[in-house]
């Protein structure tokens, strides 16, 4: 079943559309330290090559934006300045080619220095996210709400986009994140309903690796299935290149949007006949280069095998000393001896990808060519 997406306004950060039924993009952060220039090209370039649409790096002081200035010129991704409070560092960062202002207005200082931010915005022609968070709400809606409770972020949302509305500028997106899940969903949904700009999903300081994941994935999922959410970032204490494969798996799993392998395995059992969980892994780090969309099924035996593998591109199905192999619901009547299974495996995986990538070619010249005649 389609999602149906809330209709929103369109915005560009670079040359990626942001709403409007555009595709969902998926968003990461730098971790290094911007002023630590080849460090941080080097964790864009990674990001990048693990799908990220965008990478928003910090520049907390004005040695760093002469540092953003350096590293924009060394990468092709768009990137996000993230700026709180010093207005001078935004209209620097916007000066130096960022494709994007994360900050939020009423923080900038007076009413001079926030127009000072948005003509420059204005000029250069790029968006501003404002970026609301659970743990950094301006003194004024603490004082009222006492902690940060759905009320009080969408009104602090409310009076920095009121800020925008009256100097006129419409080219923005709005995140409304806290670390609490349900808080999370419940901003959102009122938001939505409010404003037609585009929505950033996050759940913000979500935790570790494992952690995060799952609460990301219950937040963003639960809100994307609702057809809320133009792009995302999932915020994990981990290696910001995790962040980007967890944010591809959710909209994966939603049907929304497809990159690289989905791996369809088993629990394991004593029914297993080769080391699912160890196959699995090792094929996952080894084929992690392959962006190509294939559903992979590797089941360890019998009963659940040979169903879930005729549903996939390449499955396997165990069986004693050697196992069923199956493509795009063909099963071939020549078996995988199990102790080679991997390498098999990976082999038979990479040759499916490069055929399925010149098929893809080959359909879009042919359409191309039948448009010029």
């Amino acid at each position: 079943m389609q999602i149906n997406r809330r209709k929103s306004k369109r915005i560009y950060v670079g040359e990626i559309p942001i709403g409007d039924g555009a595709p969902i993009s998926v968003q990461s952060m730098t971790n290094t330290k911007t002023t630590n220039i080849p460090e941080t090209v080097q964790q864009i370039k990674e990001l990048q090559s693990a799908g990220a649409d965008i990478v928003r790096v910090s520049i907390p002081t004005l040695e760093a934006s002469e540092a953003f200035q350096c590293i924009k010129k060394q990468v092709t991704i768009p990137l996000i300045a993230d700026i709180h409070f010093d207005y001078r560092i935004a209209i620097k960062s916007a000066e130096y080619g960022a494709d994007c202002l994360r900050i939020n207005p009423g923080n900038i200082g007076n009413e001079s220095r926030i127009r000072s931010v948005i003509d420059c915005a204005r000029e250069k022609n790029i968006p501003i996210r404002i970026g609301i968070n659970s743990g950094s709400l301006e003194r004024k809606i603490q004082n009222i709400y006492k902690k940060p409770t759905v009320e009080a972020l969408l009104e602090s949302a409310m009076r920095h986009i009121d800020i925008l509305d009256r100097l006129n500028f419409d080219n923005f997106k709005v995140s409304i994140k806290s670390s609490d899940v349900m808080t999370t969903i419940k901003s959102y949904k009122l938001l939505a309903s409010q404003i037609n700009q585009p929505l950033h999903l996050g759940v913000t300081e979500a935790g570790s690796a494992r952690s995060g994941s799952i609460k990301s994935a219950i937040g963003l999922g639960l809100l994307l299935n609702e057809g809320i959410g133009d792009t995302i970032r999932v915020s994990l204490a981990a290696n910001p290149v995790e962040e980007v494969k967890v944010g591809f798996e959710i909209l994966q799993s939603l049907k929304i949007r497809k990159r690289g392998i989905n791996f369809i395995a088993c629990p394991t059992c004593s029914r297993q006949e080769f080391n699912v969980i160890n196959t699995v892994n090792i094929l996952e780090q080894r084929l992690a280069d392959i962006i190509t969309p294939m559903n992979v099924a590797i089941i360890g035996c019998v009963v659940n095998g040979p169903g879930e593998a005729s549903m996939a591109n390449i499955g396997i199905a165990g069986g004693r000393k050697k196992s069923s192999f199956y493509e795009d619901g063909v099963h071939y009547s020549e078996r995988i001896e199990n102790h080679i299974i991997i390498d098999e495996l990976e082999f038979r995986i990479r040759k499916k990808a490069k055929f399925l990538d010149e098929r893809k070619n080959y359909i879009g010249t042919t359409r191309i060519n039948q448009l010029d005649k």
